[in-house]
């Protein structure tokens, strides 16, 4: 049986309905090698994955449900089949909290509703890490139960030969050996008797009706709890102002004291630590699939990880000496090969819009003004029949409508041409930014098909990146 039919007997068994709609969602832009896939039919929709790590896949699944027993936002798991890398969960949409910040700011101008995500976000991460890490079966944990000797030393290894190296970074061997010996004892003395996410990020987090639900935990393990927080304030591409990181910081220690003994002094003397070996094991990720596998994508982040290196140099001193180690991000800082990455990752941003013309267009928050703006109310309205009506442009069975209609085919190819002509030019002069924005009638229909027929389009470009915001759905009208 073909791994898509086995997710297709899943949502079949589990909804009594056939798949009628197949989507993949991530393509080779993820770094984890899962395949995730939406399915959907007429009433209903989910998430299928198919993986063929069984291990990785046992510890989400439980993970998974251990969760969902404490109350705590995760996906419902509808369905699995083990034998075969196959399982379906919960749709939880298409937001993530890195595009919801990216369609929030003008560079290190974020908006309240973003950083309001953001407080949201940080105040459920104790309950993950305390209530439901005491009683979580650590059994299932893959590759180690806990943040020990062998975790820090995979992590500054993969750092050390897959970034240093293949960037063309001098070091001593034994000198850097010796700083992550003292490193690794440090971090170790740390009190590591709580559930570590591993991989809290904001790709990880998903927005729907403005509350944040939580993905990609099935590398947690037992660790400190000053790693999660500063994997989420030191998420490279996010670029979190120093200024919110603080703020961010404080409202995670005010939250976490509610449930467990907390000495502020004593967390964050290994705070700035673990804010390191972070960063450390996100930039050896970023050699492997950047310079060694040759994804250029994942070397976008470099550049905002030195930024952050950068600043932690200027502004921490941690209790430890680690001078080899210090010497080689100063060589990273000056080295023109990375500073070549700061270049090519600043892609083009293409925000694509939907919305309706009775609440007015969406403002350009970038703060550059222009881009195009669409009137899609001459296409035939899938919002007067009631078959459409508590659907969107998202789901099968408008998409199916719309592309049956020879005009809609005719629109998109002269917008295409147009978008194309511009983002084409836009990347010949070094612009960073471009808006465009799809209105109809209710902003639930037409200008939500277009918005994601375009972005999926731009998506294949190189150097865009591209951000899409239903104003509507994402902010309904009182």
């Amino acid at each position: 049986m073909d791994s898509i039919d086995v997710l297709k007997k899943l949502f079949e068994q589990h909804f009594h309905a056939a798949a009628t709609r197949v989507q993949p969602l991530q393509g080779e832009l993820g770094g984890s090698g899962r395949k995730i896939i939406r399915l959907s039919s007429d009433q209903h929709h989910a998430v299928g994955i198919l993986y063929n790590v069984r291990e990785e896949n046992v510890a989400f699944l439980e993970f998974s449900r251990h969760f969902r027993r404490h109350g705590l936002p995760v996906p419902e798991i509808y369905a699995e089949d083990l034998s075969r890398g196959a399982y379906l969960e919960e749709d939880l949409g298409d937001t993530t909290l890195f595009e919801f910040l990216s369609s929030n700011r003008a560079g290190e101008s974020i908006t309240p509703q973003a950083v309001e995500a953001y407080r949201k976000v940080v105040a459920v991460l104790p309950r993950f890490q305390v209530e439901a890490g005491r009683d979580l079966n650590y059994d299932v944990c893959y590759p180690r139960d806990s943040f020990d000797r062998q975790s820090i030393a995979w992590d500054l290894n993969y750092f050390k030969y897959y970034f240093l190296r293949l960037a063309g970074i001098p070091f001593n061997e034994q000198a850097l050996e010796d700083d992550f010996d003292r490193l690794t004892n440090f971090l170790l003395s740390a009190e590591r008797d709580y559930f570590m996410y591993r991989d809290f990020q904001s790709r990880n987090i998903m927005l729907r009706d403005g509350q944040p639900y939580f993905l990609d935990y099935q590398g947690g393990r037992k660790g400190a709890l000053q790693y999660d927080i500063a994997s989420l304030l030191y998420d490279a591409k996010a670029d979190l102002p120093p200024e919110l990181r603080q703020q961010l910081l404080n409202l995670y220690l005010e939250k976490l004291s509610g449930f467990t003994g907390l000495n502020r002094e004593a967390f964050l003397q290994y705070f700035y630590a673990y804010v390191y070996v972070r960063i450390l094991q996100a930039l050896g990720a970023y050699g492997f699939r950047g310079f060694y596998e040759r994804k250029a994508h994942f070397l976008q982040s470099v550049p905002y990880a030195l930024k952050n290196l950068r600043w932690l140099s200027h502004n921490v001193k941690l209790p430890i000496a680690l001078p080899t180690l210090m010497d080689a991000f100063n060589s990273m800082l000056a080295s023109e090969k990375l500073q070549g990455l700061a270049v090519e990752a600043d892609a083009l941003t293409v925000r694509v819009f939907s919305f309706s013309f009775h609440r007015g267009m969406p403002k350009d928050e970038s703060g550059h003004g222009g881009g195009f703006v669409f009137d899609g109310r001459s296409l035939p309205n899938p919002g007067r029949e009631e078959r459409f009506k508590a659907l969107t442009g998202k789901d099968a069975p408008v998409i199916d409508y719309l592309n049956q209609q020879q005009s809609v085919h005719q629109f998109l190819a002269s917008v295409m041409s147009l978008v194309d002509a511009s983002v084409s030019e836009y990347q010949r002069r070094g612009f960073k930014s471009l808006m465009v924005s799809f209105g109809c009638t209710g902003g639930q229909h037409r200008s939500v098909f277009l918005a994601e027929q375009v972005a999926k389009r731009l998506r294949g470009r190189n150097g865009v990146e591209v951000v899409v915001h239903h104003r509507e759905l994402e902010n309904p009208a009182q």
